[in-house]
């Protein structure tokens, strides 16, 4: 039988071979039940790691629901093979690097914002992708960037798939921290979709590439950066999530907002200020973190596999590494007629939606002259909208009444500052939730 008569499940004709990685081979199909083109991803489910990447591939996508994110139509077990059906794009990032070289500035920025809209979500979820690169960013026939392969992605509730000492991930995009031998964690994926973003404006990634891969992994995990050529808002806010410090880089929900504002032609927000102690002098801790880096790597391509797609043929593993507790932030001028009591107020912003639900900011803002020591975010819940993935808060709900206390790191806010809490919120109908909520000091 020629592999254009498979047949899978009785449904799925495989019609040719689009793509191989590690993972897999992917297949152009067509679904002969709905008479639509399909993707379907051939996974060994008889190395039985095959089979439980592919499984989480499958309980990831099905978890994370979001316009920007690949969709997984169906999971089938065949002749000791998984198959993946997926939505069919015809393009991805890698492939119009490979016809144009580079891309606009302006559509990065878009492209940008779209796949960080979808990665801030999986983030909310506590879904980390570790894999983000220009092969795994998709576009539809309109130019719309998907965020797809979540493969090697940690969630929380799931077990890691791959063994300890690995390293995750397409080495050419990870974060120092990677590279180095930490797990990878929100701010990696931060770093990741910078790298991907920056090589589509330059084309090339931050590190360049090599045959070699200790040296490209020792080079990003002790090297900076080399300043985007194209200069701008757009490297601007590439060169904040490309910071060597994990701690240093914005959010990603903050990412969306700033890539979209530059999209759409308009000033970036001003970064949060986070605060950074140094323990010891930069110029030695250089030289430490080079030698850890150094080792580390060894030690992982010793004895090791990877994981990902690489650009020298090569992949590495980490783990969910718990989103860094956001910082109070202040807020930027005009400053606001500051009370001399306590006091509050608290703005509700939606900030992406999609079919069936959407996902919620609310920023905290201490009006008065005196810190606050506790908070509490009241509003009543419009009918069909439920809470989901709370956090930065303590929710409280009696019927449509809800109440959102301060977490135990969040609960002092200086006089003139902010903080943040955050949720999806789920519903029957199209639209998302508007509402304007109260705050009362706790």
């Amino acid at each position: 039988m020629t592999d254009d008569a498979v047949l899978i499940a009785g449904r799925y004709r495989l019609l040719a071979r689009v793509g191989r990685g590690a993972m897999g081979v992917v297949w152009r199909a067509r679904d002969e039940l709905l008479d639509r083109v399909v993707a379907v991803k051939q996974l060994d489910a008889t190395t039985g790691v095959g089979g439980r990447r592919g499984m989480r591939e499958a309980r990831v996508a099905a978890r994370l629901r979001h316009p920007h994110a690949i969709t997984v139509y169906d999971v089938v077990e065949q002749t000791g093979n998984l198959y993946l059906v997926m939505e069919f794009l015809p393009s991805s990032l890698a492939g119009l690097l490979a016809e144009h070289g580079t891309l606009p500035a302006g559509y990065v920025a878009k492209a940008g914002a779209q796949v960080a809209s979808a990665l801030a979500t999986a983030q909310a979820a506590g879904i980390v992708h570790r894999d983000v690169t220009p092969g795994n960013v998709l576009i539809t026939a309109d130019g719309t960037a998907v965020i797809a392969d979540f493969g090697i992605s940690r969630a929380s509730g799931e077990a890691t798939v791959t063994s300890r000492g690995f390293i995750a991930g397409t080495p050419a995009y990870l974060a120092p921290e990677v590279a180095g031998g930490e797990e990878a964690g929100f701010p990696s994926d931060v770093f990741s979709l910078g790298a991907t973003l920056y090589t589509a404006l330059e084309g090339r990634p931050p590190f360049g590439t090599s045959e070699n891969t200790l040296a490209l992994l020792v080079r990003i995990a002790y090297e900076e950066v080399d300043p985007p050529r194209h200069g701008g808002p757009l490297a601007d806010v590439l060169l904040s999530m490309l910071r060597r410090d994990a701690a240093e880089r914005p959010a990603m929900a903050e990412v969306r907002t700033a890539l979209a504002e530059v999209a759409h032609g308009r000033p970036v927000p001003p970064p949060r200020p986070v605060a950074v102690t140094r323990l010891i002098p930069r110029r030695r801790r250089l030289r430490r973190w080079r030698v850890a880096a150094v080792t580390a790597v060894a030690a992982c391509l010793a004895g090791a596999a990877f994981a990902g797609t690489t650009a020298g043929g090569a992949e590495t593993t980490g783990a969910l590494q718990a989103a860094p507790a956001p910082s109070t932030t202040s807020v930027p001028s005009p400053a606001p007629v500051l009370r001399d009591r306590a006091e509050c107020e608290a703005r509700y912003e939606v900030t992406q939606s999609w079919q069936g639900g959407y996902q919620v900011l609310v920023t905290v803002r201490n009006l008065g002259r005196v810190s606050l020591t506790g908070w509490v975010v009241r509003w009543t819940e419009p009918a069909g909208h439920r809470i989901s993935n709370l956090w930065n808060g303590v929710l409280q709900q009696r019927g449509a009444s809800v109440a959102i206390t301060n977490a135990a790191w969040n609960a002092v806010v200086a006089p003139d500052a902010s903080t943040t809490f955050g949720f999806i919120g789920l519903t029957r109908g199209d639209n998302p939730a508007t509402l304007t909520p109260t705050c009362q000091t706790g």
